[in-house]
């Protein structure tokens, strides 16, 4: 994927680029020498959040590290509820999340922040949700909104549902239960799956609103991304939703956008975001983004999540602005949004957006 966005990286980002090259060289060329470190950062930086960030995680904290070595980065993939939790009671200097923080989160006081401060929250890429499935004879899928609604609400049981049969005309669909497989525990990638259905098939998923809970007593529960994925490779007649990243050799189900049945790409994921607004009423530091669902351009996908870095504008604890803002000064730089794309599978961030969200990350106190 080719990545045109210029603009200023930082010496601590050159040099954690020219490292990760290193890495990727060393990788083909065990005879590669070593590239010298110039970085004078010491410490350890925690954060906690979204399982879907793991890829991306383990490749930013790889080059990182190489570049600035006497620093220690642990990023512990509990998911998007849980990290924010985390955060917000001042066990992580960050969390990673793809649900951003709601109003009565940002009405908590955050223990890591300066009293009297809110966070920030910078978008660190954008990734497509699959809708991954193992079904015995079954190598295509085509789902609308609706039937996708009707499969995970528990309304349609099997795989020959006259719904999933019509939108399918070229397979034979056996009689197998259908079993849905749902994180159990708190997801901003249930709540981008579950916006997607509340946007595009609310008759069908009768739901207040989209939250990180999975809203039904229905179908499998599994913890984290990996345990949704294991679920489904490993069960008969499963359909689950994970990160894109994360779905290896599975089936992946095309959905529905206008007359057309669409599959993920990075490119049609960011295309969705693009024409997405800001989230009304927040913070100049806070960058959350209302996606819109219901696009009917087929060059779009709308099964996606903005996978959002939030921190604090000025830390209680002043060891960790420094490590904080070098942190994600390279995660926002073109050679951190490309780790992301090998790695995850994800869409770099446009030009505008990762300037604002550099302006913002390299004001930290």
């Amino acid at each position: 994927m080719k990545i045109t966005r210029t603009g200023r990286i930082s010496a601590i980002v050159a040099t954690a680029a020219v490292a990760a090259l290193a890495l990727s060289s060393c990788a083909s060329n065990e005879a590669a020498a070593p590239v010298a470190s110039v970085s004078t950062l010491t410490g350890t930086l925690v954060g906690a959040g979204a399982s879907s960030q793991d890829s991306a995680q383990k490749a930013w904290t790889a080059a990182f590290q190489i570049a600035n070595p006497k620093v220690t980065i642990n990023y512990d993939p509990t998911g998007s509820g849980a990290g924010r939790k985390t955060f917000i009671a001042g066990g992580s200097a960050f969390a990673g999340t793809d649900s951003s923080l709601s109003t009565d989160e940002l009405a908590a006081p955050f223990a890591a922040c300066t009293a009297g401060t809110l966070p920030f929250e910078v978008p660190a890429y954008i990734s497509p949700i699959a809708v991954i499935f193992n079904v015995a004879g079954v190598t295509e899928l085509n789902l609308d909104a609706s039937t996708l609604a009707k499969i995970f609400s528990g309304a349609i049981t099997v795989w020959n549902d006259p719904a999933i049969v019509a939108l399918n005309p070229k397979a034979t669909m056996p009689s197998t239960a259908i079993t849905a497989v749902h994180r159990s525990d708190d997801s901003g990638t249930t709540k981008n799956f579950s916006d997607y259905l509340f946007q595009t098939a609310k008759a069908d998923w009768a739901i207040d609103k989209p939250a990180d809970p999975f809203p039904f007593a229905t179908g499998e529960g599994a913890k984290g991304t990996s345990g949704v994925v294991d679920a489904v490779k490993n069960g008969v007649g499963t359909i689950g939703y994970a990160d894109a990243s994360k779905a290896g050799k599975l089936g992946v189900a095309k959905i529905k956008v206008g007359d057309k049945f669409v599959g993920y790409t990075a490119e049609a994921a960011a295309a969705v975001v693009a024409g997405s607004p800001a989230v009304a009423g927040r913070d100049a530091t806070d960058m959350a983004i209302k996606i819109n669902r219901t696009t009917t351009d087929p060059t779009h996908y709308p099964i996606v999540l903005v996978s959002y870095l939030i921190g604090c504008n000025s830390y209680v604890d002043a060891t960790s602005a420094p490590l904080v803002k070098a942190y994600f000064d390279y995660i926002l730089s073109d050679a951190g949004q490309m780790d992301a794309a090998t790695n995850a599978g994800s869409a770099p961030l446009a030009a505008a957006v990762s300037e604002k969200a550099l302006a913002i990350v390299n004001a930290i106190k």
